[in-house]
């Protein structure tokens, strides 16, 4: 235990510790009574910017080479595996087999569009998993938005997730080989 002035030993050094874990300061010392309640007074405790925003959370204003949505398309009967990547200011890239990279931007109407269709409630309630019957040779679609992935296929589409495809660039996901 850290010591102070005799008769103020244990609330110093209660307060002491206690500042010292909290990164500021306790005012004990010769000739300072603590604080009653044990808290260490504001005008002795340094002013701490404390952050405003969670890491994991997404922030008011995305950065324009943030990504907005990823799309991976497995299957049919070509048994592709195409990747579509669209970031917040509308660019994005589509990716199929060995061909070389597309890329492109919507237009600011159309990237809101596709926006608001990832941010309406509808499409909060889409399963995370298909829930019917997988259709042989169908395509499977991995479409994640804000750390949640969604996997859908042929067979189980709600409407919230297909408004989000047709909101898409180039028409929908990338299903060609």
């Amino acid at each position: 235990m850290v010591r102070g002035v005799r008769g103020t030993g244990k609330w110093c050094g209660a307060l002491l510790l206690a500042g010292a874990l909290a990164g500021g300061l306790s005012g004990c010392g010769p000739g300072v009574p603590p604080v009653p309640g044990g808290a260490p007074s504001s005008a002795s405790t340094p002013a701490v910017p404390s952050p405003t925003t969670d890491p994991g959370t997404p922030t008011a204003e995305p950065q324009p080479g943030e990504v907005l949505v990823e799309v991976v398309v497995n299957g049919g009967l070509a048994g592709v595996r195409n990747r579509l990547v669209v970031h917040y200011d509308g660019s994005w890239t589509s990716r199929s087999g060995t061909r070389p990279p597309r890329t492109g931007r919507q237009t600011p109407a159309e990237a809101a569009e596709l926006r608001a269709a990832l941010e309406d409630p509808a499409f909060a309630l889409v399963p995370d998993r298909p829930t019917g019957k997988p259709i042989p040779d169908g395509f499977q679609y991995y479409v994640t938005y804000r750390h949640r992935l969604v996997v859908a296929d042929d067979h189980t589409r709600p409407p919230a997730l297909d408004r989000v495809f047709a909101a898409l660039p180039e028409g929908g996901p990338p299903t060609s080989p």
